[in-house]
């Protein structure tokens, strides 16, 4: 299955992050401007458009609404290509048949956007081969996500797919080794992870779905002392990819 334009960009919205996203190199494919927009940033944000040849489209403000699934756009959203975001089958394609360690994170039913900003910062630095964060029933990668992300969603290699039964199901035929974090599973600092592996986090409240969590071949736990019960699903993640990360440099 060949990529879709949803696979390659981000969109942001706002004046001030569109502005700032055309002044800070970042790969801005289209800006969408409603027709009553108007002011000092808007003329601005047109003119810095022109400049960078960026096609700016006057458009409704219904089409800014359907666009980024916000009433806090302020009239003008943009399309940012993001470098390394592409569709899972797209992923996995690339590695058919290939015998190099692939590492990746699996996200089900991530809905704090920050949170979200914050585990795709933490799967770059740690230098996984992706973090697949589905459409549905995960929180949308937009202004929050981004702006916890430190500006890094742009670069990180996120995989897009529908939901996360269907990311988990095509890593198991493609022979990923599948493995939920969750509580009562085996320590994470001593379990073995193989050259293919990809790690299924869950949310805070409801954890990994059944369906998902019935094609993990295992379970492994980050310990918890003095009576914590839980760690923030960012932290965890973040600590994780590190323990991942190290180990498939060493294979």
């Amino acid at each position: 299955m060949s990529m879709t334009l949803r696979d390659q960009f981000l969109i942001i919205h706002g004046r001030k992050p569109v502005l700032e996203a055309l002044s800070g190199g970042y790969e801005v494919a289209r800006i969408h401007l409603s027709s009553g927009a108007k002011g000092k940033i808007i003329k601005e944000i047109e003119n810095l458009a022109y400049v960078r040849g960026v096609e700016v489209e006057r458009v409704t403000v219904n089409r800014i609404n359907a666009l980024t699934r916000s009433g806090q756009h302020q009239g003008i959203a943009a399309d940012i290509r993001a470098q390394r975001m592409q569709s899972l089958t797209s992923f996995l394609e690339q590695r058919s048949g290939r015998k190099y360690a692939s590492s990746v994170l699996v996200l089900d039913g991530i809905h704090n956007p920050a949170n979200l900003g914050m585990i795709l910062r933490s799967v770059t630095a740690a230098g996984l081969d992706g973090v697949v964060v589905p459409y549905e029933e995960t929180a949308k990668i937009g202004a929050v996500a981004i702006k916890a992300s430190a500006g890094v969603a742009f670069k990180a290699p996120i995989l897009r797919v529908d939901n996360a039964l269907n990311a988990v199901t095509q890593l198991n035929e493609a022979r990923f080794d599948l493995v939920a974090l969750d509580v009562g599973g085996e320590p994470v600092f001593s379990s073995e992870f193989s050259d293919r592996m990809a790690l299924v986090l869950g949310n805070e409240t409801s954890g990994i779905g059944e369906e998902v969590r019935n094609l993990c071949s295992r379970t492994v736990s980050l310990p918890l002392h003095n009576e914590v019960e839980s760690l923030n699903v960012a932290v965890a993640a973040s600590i994780v990819s590190y323990i991942v990360g190290s180990r498939h440099r060493e294979i």
